[in-house]
């Protein structure tokens, strides 16, 4: 009986460009690196908190 990990898909829309450090760092952490970028990472609270600190960034696919 195998059960299956939810994810959440999250895609860069703005540049970290400019940004604080952590931010930046967030945005790495997270598995994006250009414009665009889509990364599937499983949905965790330390995920959704990452998420959460550069919303401005990022939008849930």
């Amino acid at each position: 009986m195998a059960t299956e990990q939810k994810t959440v898909k999250v895609q860069l829309v703005r540049s970290p460009i400019g940004c604080k450090e952590s931010h930046r760092a967030t945005v790495r952490g997270l598995g994006l690196r250009k414009l665009n970028s889509v990364s599937e990472l499983q949905d965790t609270p330390a995920v959704r908190g990452m998420i959460n600190k550069i919303d401005y960034l990022v939008k849930i696919v």
